[in-house]
């Protein structure tokens, strides 16, 4: 007891000591450092007097912000993916993309939990939200986040793959609703905000313009906007400076898969004739005319060969009704100019069920106004596609599988495979995902962009359904220009820009 006594006198005197020995060296062996005068600047560098008008642009915008955030949510999903044991110990999202953030294995059991996030807008009283349907598609658990904080579970009402929407619902948000404007008054040059979560950072704000009115997609058409859009944006809000949704967020075309100031979102009106469409019938209902079409020729249709021009009339359609023909340029649609295929599309889209509409023609060289009822869709009917120009020169002898290819084609040092659906479940893609598979590229290609995994669905608009497809249209491009890929990778798709090198 007595040694234990001392011992602890001796650490406490030891203790002591040292603190003693710190602070005396502190006040006697460091340098001293004195005090440095500074004045800071006391007045702004501009008179707020004489930029009044940015300082209400200021105040108006924060305004709008405020008011409109509330109605944007973080989409959350989850899925439990089991790990197949023919594949070994490697799972394949680690075998083609490493270990990306979100997905984790369930402790005790042989599961990959994949988490996901995306953006959301509330839309109706009810608690109706508006997001894109590769957000949501083939998921276990949705959950919706408010701004304010709460979490809600959310129930999928219904989806479309097409057009790439989905309705989820949430009980009692508690939230204004945004409404949908009418995307038909967008004009390029317009004021825009887009609003999301881009990388998992929520309620991130980014502006720009409308650049483009009208880009043809495989969705139909698009806006265009050089408002910042990142993986996470996907579902979020395009808008205008009345607090309006003008569009939804869905696509950017980038070389490295971030923002490059060339984003997408879908026309508010067709949104809400979506929207419409699955709360009242639980499906879309798809309005048709029942023709093949292509781009008029040079003298055929308007000096800027705007309109298409009718292939093929499909029988008892409603375009047969109205006795429409092959040769046939539809000009305008019920009032409105019909500038390609992809236009005549949303507009027939967009066109309520048995609503008479009048169709401007000109038929040999004459204009003529023909009358018919948009029906809906029949059930199988494949959506006709724009055919290309006539009289077209094609290439001759198409490349194959290990022909020699021009050097300057950044196609040529992508290799493919074909996407089995049992590859498509592995890594998760979405339902109607179809292409041909990414399986390497060549190093030092300038083609970095493009990861091992990813699948090409389209190669300027055109679908790739088989490598055989891919080697054809591959084939027939100028290798000189610039193409453009729409790529699935996981649940999100995008648009890639190849430049020759």
């Amino acid at each position: 007891m007595k040694n234990l006594a001392k011992f602890l006198l001796f650490v406490l005197l030891l203790s002591l000591g040292i603190s003693l020995l710190y602070d005396y060296r502190l006040k006697n062996l460091l340098p001293r450092r004195t005090s440095e005068k500074y004045t800071l600047a006391g007045e702004p560098a501009v008179n707020p007097k004489e930029v009044a008008s940015l300082e209400a642009l200021n105040q108006e915008r924060r305004t709008l912000v405020k008011q409109v955030i509330p109605a944007v949510v973080a989409v959350k999903t989850s899925k439990k993916i089991g790990i197949r044991r023919q594949y070994g110990s490697l799972d394949p999202f680690e075998f083609f993309f490493g270990n990306p953030r979100g997905q984790y294995r369930s402790p005790g059991n042989e599961a990959l939990v994949q988490k996901a996030l995306g953006s959301g807008v509330i839309v109706t009283d009810e608690g109706h939200i508006i997001t894109n349907n590769h957000v949501v598609d083939q998921v276990d658990e949705i959950e919706v986040q408010l701004s304010d904080g709460r979490t809600k579970k959310a129930r999928l009402v219904g989806a479309d793959s097409q057009l790439d929407l989905a309705v989820l619902k949430i009980d009692n948000p508690g939230v204004k609703p945004l409404k949908l404007a009418d995307s038909d008054t967008v004009q390029p040059g317009d004021f825009v905000l887009a609003i999301g979560n881009p990388f998992g950072f929520e309620e991130t704000v980014t502006d720009g313009i409308i650049s483009y009115k009208g880009r043809a997609s495989d969705i139909g058409e698009l806006l265009q906007t050089n408002a910042a859009i990142n993986p996470g944006n996907s579902g979020g809000p395009l808008i205008n400076l009345r607090g309006e949704v003008v569009g939804i967020n869905t696509a950017i075309i980038s070389t490295s898969g971030a923002s490059a100031g060339v984003g997408f979102a879908i026309p508010s009106n067709t949104v809400r004739t979506a929207l419409e469409s699955l709360l009242k019938q639980g499906r879309i209902i798809r309005g048709y005319l029942g023709i093949q079409a292509r781009a008029p020729q040079s003298g055929q249709g308007s000096a800027d060969n705007q309109g298409v021009v009718i292939e093929d009339v499909v029988p008892g359609s409603p375009a047969a009704e109205a006795q429409l023909q092959p040769g046939d340029v539809i000009q305008k649609f019920d009032g409105h100019d019909v500038k390609d295929f992809n236009t005549l599309r949303s507009l027939v889209a967009q066109t309520e069920l048995n609503k008479e509409v009048e169709l401007e023609i000109e038929r040999d060289g004459k204009p003529l106004k023909v009358a018919t009822q948009v029906k809906e869709q029949p059930a199988g009917y494949q959506t006709s596609r724009v055919l290309p120009q006539q009289n077209q020169p094609q290439q001759q002898n198409p490349a194959q599988p290990g022909d020699e290819e021009s050097a300057s084609d950044p196609l040529a040092a992508i290799h493919v495979e074909e996407l089995t659906p049992e590859m498509a479940r592995q890594l998760d893609l979405p339902a109607n995902a179809q292409g041909v598979l990414v399986t390497s590229v060549d190093p030092d290609s300038g083609v970095a962009e493009l990861q091992k995994g990813d699948v090409i669905e389209e190669i300027n608009q055109q679908p790739v359904t088989s490598v055989s497809d891919y080697n054809k249209i591959a084939a027939s491009l100028d290798p000189d220009q610039p193409q453009v890929l729409s790529v699935c990778r996981h649940r999100m798709r995008s648009f890639l820009v190849l430049r020759p090198r």
